[in-house]
């Protein structure tokens, strides 16, 4: 790849790994920071040793349950990746990460029969304009050939999927891949770069095929790469490169990569398709209508930490907010880097970097914050309907009290979740996007703020309304001496119309 076919500026951008449940995201996190050397030793899941995936609940689960923010540099230039859940549950988190970054990568697995669980997230990449790319993972020993890969995946993007690389197979070994900008073919190698070899002749049919499908396109959005095709002249990598540069931050196509990302391969080419594509930080403020050269900082994650206190997760645009500032009346009560669950005390959230400020207790996720206060996003993703309730209650009833003031922290955090106190089922309700969504919820609560509840489900409190009409008559007497007791009553029950309530009429 040429190194000089586009410069970007200073800023440190942001990209979100997102994708299905089981793609590889956490996998593809370790791999990039072992690569670019912000980590000695890769974890893996299975060892619950990842920079990822580090609570409790994650690792119990195997699975992404939060967002974790995680900082490098590669080629001298610093990046933010934020590994976010695959969990159509735990989706609220994971929205209104991808609203502050640069650019997305979705992480999915060569599997035909779990095509349609990119559907959702790819609708939403497009409706809101952010720039991604696709990451084909676990390509090592995949058997499905990419143009099936490619034309399942279509049908769940709106916009053209455009295949960057064609895998060289041994047996049913992937063991490397021609780039289709570069015209040159690389060989997996362990724990290195991989190596440069002639194209085999095997796929040299396939990479001409593959590569004039990408240009063609390309060409569907610029008129001079079109005349040229047209022409038969062979467009230079660096107008093919910029072209792809330029249509990535419109979001009006979708490179598509691929690897293995335990092994580290196709990492480093990925990291350098990011370097040379994603737009800047810039071109995401202006996505988020921010105010030209004001300085802002944007909320994406509330965090109620156990020592640390309320921690607003932001992404900085513009300028920099300093600990020690006062926004709409409060002060930042110190600005973090967070590294995993790491947490390290800065000066100030310098433009592009994703920071953490200390104790805003007012501050809530979608809020822009500056220095002449702070308002609400009108981009902001709406918070999801509910759709599974539980029934809580304190194992021991003296933290009552305790259990509210947490799950109203834990609202706070996730905007998917709902809780009320309902007299009709005797207690406090619960809800969110489904069992391991409000399992999750209970889990914190014991392991954060220390309240052992118990779950189940919740009573129907069944109603009957009234269908046809009665009458009814009685009569009542007593005689006790005197003129005694008498009653003679006529009792009228007719239904109304839907939506009328209740009427009452007395008459003697």
């Amino acid at each position: 790849m040429s190194e000089n076919h586009l410069t970007h500026p200073a800023p440190p951008r942001c990209v979100a790994l997102v994708g299905p449940q089981g793609g590889g995201k956490t996998s593809l996190l370790e791999s990039i920071l072992h690569v670019t050397g912000s980590t000695g030793r890769k974890g893996t899941i299975k060892d619950g040793t990842t920079l990822g995936d580090n609570s409790e609940e994650a690792k119990a689960r195997l699975m992404s349950t939060e967002v974790t923010t995680a900082h490098t540099t590669f080629l001298d230039e610093a990046w933010t990746i934020l590994d976010c859940p695959g969990s159509i549950e735990l989706w609220q988190d994971t929205a209104s990460a991808l609203m502050v970054c640069d650019a997305a990568v979705v992480v999915c697995e060569p599997n035909l029969e779990r095509t349609i669980a990119l559907m959702p997230l790819l609708r939403f990449l497009d409706e809101n304009a952010i720039p991604h790319m696709l990451f084909i993972n676990k390509m090592d020993n995949a058997s499905v050939h990419m143009r099936d890969v490619i034309s399942a995946f279509q049908a769940c993007s709106s916009r053209p999927l455009l295949l960057r690389q064609v895998p060289i197979r041994e047996d049913e070994t992937v063991t490397g891949y021609v780039d289709l900008v570069s015209e040159r073919a690389y060989e997996y190698a362990a724990d290195r770069p991989s190596k440069l070899i002639q194209i085999p002749e095997s796929v040299q049919d396939r990479e001409q095929e593959a590569r004039q499908e990408m240009l063609e396109h390309l060409a569907d959005f610029d008129d001079a790469l079109l005349e040229q095709l047209l022409e038969d002249v062979e467009p230079g990598r660096d107008e093919i490169y910029a072209q792809l540069t330029k249509d990535l931050a419109a979001d009006l196509i979708v490179p598509v990569l691929i690897g293995a990302a335990e092994s580290d391969n196709g990492v480093r080419r990925l990291l350098k398709a990011l370097r040379h594509e994603v737009p800047p930080p810039a071109r995401t403020a202006e996505r988020l209508a921010l105010a030209d050269g004001t300085p802002a900082a944007v909320t994406f994650k509330t965090l109620h930490a156990a020592h640390a206190g309320k921690l607003s997760f932001v992404r900085v645009f513009h300028g920099g907010l300093n600990d020690g500032q006062t926004i709409d009346g409060e002060r930042i009560s110190g600005v973090f880097r967070i590294q995993g669950p790491t947490p390290t005390k800065i000066a100030k959230g310098e433009p592009g970097e994703v920071v953490a400020f200390g104790r805003m207790e007012a501050v809530q996720t979608g809020d822009v914050l500056t220095p002449d206060g702070r308002e609400r996003l009108p981009l902001w993703p709406e918070a999801q309907q509910t759709l599974y309730t539980m029934a809580l209650s304190a194992e021991n009833r003296s933290d009552e009290v305790k259990l509210t003031a947490a799950i109203q922290k834990l609202c706070e955090e996730d905007a998917s979740l709902r809780f009320e106190h309902n007299a009709e089922v005797g207690g406090l309700i619960l809800a969110g996007q489904g069992e391991v969504h409000l399992h999750l919820a209970i889990e914190l609560l014991k392991r954060r703020y220390h309240v052992a509840v118990k779950g189940r489900v919740p009573d129907v409190p069944y109603k009957e309304t009234i269908r046809h009409g009665v009458s009814q008559h009685a009569r009542f007497k007593r005689q006790t001496g005197g003129h005694g007791q008498f009653g003679d009553v006529h009792l009228d029950i007719n239904p109304l119309e839907r939506g009328e309530g209740f009427q009452f009429a007395e008459k003697i």
